[in-house]
């Protein structure tokens, strides 16, 4: 068999066209497109002359050994993982290799832990706190309560379009994870901010044409609105407020999910709308709710 050396250069061309990939055909947020590119880019340090279409099982397994002297935790190395066996389904879809080696290399289990979650009367008193004075602050404050009132993944909020929306129907279209289509629903109230957003504050930040593929959230240079900026946003809220406790943008997502199913909401219906592929990744929220119950028992029994 004639084996063809490849430069790292010509390794960093599969790099990118899986780059590409993981963008255009799994709609992967720009946050774990970068977390992949750099972990398989360090496993294509570390195999050196070695060529992608070489590695067997074993010289995975050894990387495996290599990464787990590293004072990595149990999520990263699962992480590093899944990229690089995302990376050689990739090479095998695209016929580059004629198998995939690293396939049924499992995956470590991970500790599950309940996700951070913020009561109804917190999340008020953070939205309650941005100042709407300005036409940032009005933006912010409905990007904030768009994500607490629909469970929106914030890579899904930033890259809506006007043509997302279908406001007489209180519906939202996002694309999730694998470019799966799903919609989401928002209250009277927010539809009602979200709309005097269009017609009369998204102006005062940039002036558009608002056509159907235009983004919904722009800055005052008329770009889509980063997640990093959204990011920002609630940190400059938290901190008008002075909250301590450690929220993120997906935070308002998992108290989404905690609200539902606190009010009763089936776990099925909480799934669709969250998006989630599998019924176990929503079903860590009714250990959430379990746990909120038994913390509200504990502090009002009449005989405790």
């Amino acid at each position: 068999m004639c084996i063809i050396i490849l430069s790292m250069t010509q390794k960093l061309d599969y790099l990118e066209d899986f780059k590409v990939y993981l963008k255009s055909e799994k709609n992967f947020s720009s946050h774990t497109i970068r977390a992949y590119y750099n972990d398989v880019y360090t496993f294509l340090l570390w195999i050196g002359a070695l060529n992608p279409e070489e590695i067997e099982p074993q010289k995975f397994s050894e990387y495996l050994y290599f990464i787990g002297q590293i004072n990595y935790t149990k999520t990263t190395i699962a992480r590093k993982i899944a990229s690089i066996r995302a990376f050689y389904r990739f090479l095998y879809q695209e016929e580059i290799i004629e198998y995939n080696p690293v396939d049924n290399i499992p995956i470590p289990k991970q500790n599950k832990t309940l996700p951070n979650f913020l009561y109804e009367d917190e999340v008020e008193n953070i939205l309650r706190g941005i100042k709407i004075d300005t036409p940032a602050g009005y933006r912010n404050r409905i990007i904030l309560e768009l994500l607490w009132v629909s469970g929106m993944r914030i890579s899904e909020l930033s890259n809506l379009n006007y043509e997302n929306l279908n406001l007489e129907q209180n519906e939202i279209r996002v694309f999730g994870k694998g470019a799966k289509e799903r919609i989401v629903l928002i209250p009277d109230k927010t539809k009602e901010g979200l709309v005097n957003y269009i017609e009369n504050v998204s102006d005062l930040i940039c002036k558009t044409n608002k056509n159907p593929s235009d983004p919904l959230f722009i800055n005052y240079r008329g770009f889509r609105l980063q997640n990093q900026s959204i990011r920002k946003a609630l940190k400059q809220a938290l901190s008008a407020i002075h909250f301590t406790k450690k929220v993120t943008p997906h935070v308002f997502r998992h108290s989404f999910a905690t609200k539902l199913l606190e009010h009763g909401a089936d776990l099925r219906i909480v799934q669709e709308l969250l998006g989630h592929s599998s019924i176990k990744n929503t079903q860590i929220y009714t250990h959430v709710s379990i746990s909120r119950l038994k913390e509200v028992y504990e502090k009002t029994h009449p005989g405790l």
